[in-house]
């Protein structure tokens, strides 16, 4: 993946499990079983054979790989959907939002006209200001940057693209399944060179962004690509040295995608969308109805001050 992560979110990825299952971390490799000794009276077969130390180490490291990258698939999972529900709740909710502001500060002018109070007048000051504040640097740059620097709609204006927001806050099973099929294949943990690894972070890229707008067929088209590619010949590893190294590696990576899953978690959209682990685009839809019938009191409220 191209991206850090951290702690377990509440991520729906295997297909064996609910989709409100938390995913598992990567578990420690237990060791691989001695060969069975040849049987007894065999010409010139050695009793109790074992593997190499080398050759159960290369299995570790092999399912550690695997571990990862389950692991690395569930925090992408959730990342996007923290980045599409974020961006979503702003297209769809915040004219609501601004709406109930924009009525609260007519309420409060208006009981400020009627009672001439200064504490009043103080409130509906208050309000007004929230209604129309002074822009600041979040502001400013809100739907520019994300979690990779520029948004899909900036970086598709910036490369004369169309703009292709998301559709909904989590992409389709098909495009679910898709997905994972491609990032176990493709994954750069697999890389055994620089030239490879930097090949797959490409893809992965491409494969990300796809996903992250649920765009079904290009990730048809990404699988294809994929399976048309070149095939790099996985290198034997021999070297006790380099297995216990890339252990160490992927250890590593296992820390920082725990950090950065742990702060999607704790993050505000994290926490909205562990209250609908099972539908986050109908949590979006029940927050807009909530906040229409505030809409509605407000409105009412302001009608009977006014008459």
């Amino acid at each position: 993946m191209t991206h850090e992560a951290a702690g377990v979110p509440p991520t729906r990825n295997d297909d064996d499990r609910q989709d409100n299952d938390r995913p598992a971390e990567p578990q420690a490799v237990p060791e691989t079983q001695d060969a069975p000794a040849s049987p007894a009276g065999e010409a010139g077969a050695p009793q109790d054979a074992a593997p190499r130390p080398e050759a159960r180490l290369a299995k570790a490291v092999q399912v550690a790989e695997q571990a990862l990258i389950e692991f690395e698939i569930a925090v992408e999972t959730f990342r996007v959907e923290v980045e599409n529900f974020s961006r979503l709740h702003h297209q769809k909710l915040g004219p609501m939002y601004a709406r109930l502001d924009e009525l609260d500060a007519q309420i409060a002018e208006a009981r400020a006209a009627r009672t001439g109070d200064a504490e009043d007048l103080r409130k509906a000051k208050e309000a007004r200001d929230i209604v129309m504040p002074m822009p600041g640097v979040d502001e400013l740059f809100h739907d520019w940057m994300d979690s990779d620097g520029l948004s899909p709609e900036a970086s598709a204006m910036l490369t004369e693209q169309p703009v292709r927001p998301p559709k909904r806050v989590r992409p389709s099973e098909e495009a679910r399944k898709l997905y994972r099929e491609l990032a176990r294949k493709a994954h750069p943990d697999l890389a055994q060179d620089e030239p490879e690894r930097e090949r797959r972070d490409e893809f992965i890229t491409r494969v990300n962004a796809a996903y992250g707008r649920g765009d079904i067929e290009l990730l048809k088209e990404l699988a294809a690509e994929w399976a048309a590619g070149p095939v790099q010949p996985l290198s034997p590893l021999s070297e006790s040295e380099e297995l216990y190294a890339r252990l160490e590696w992927l250890s590593r990576r296992k820390e920082l995608l725990t950090v950065l899953a742990g702060e999607l978690e704790e993050s505000a959209i994290g926490s909205m969308l562990r209250m609908a682990p099972d539908d986050p685009d109908q949590l979006l839809a029940d927050i807009g109805d909530q906040l229409l019938g505030e809409v509605a009191k407000r409105e009412a409220e302001l009608a009977e001050m006014v008459q």
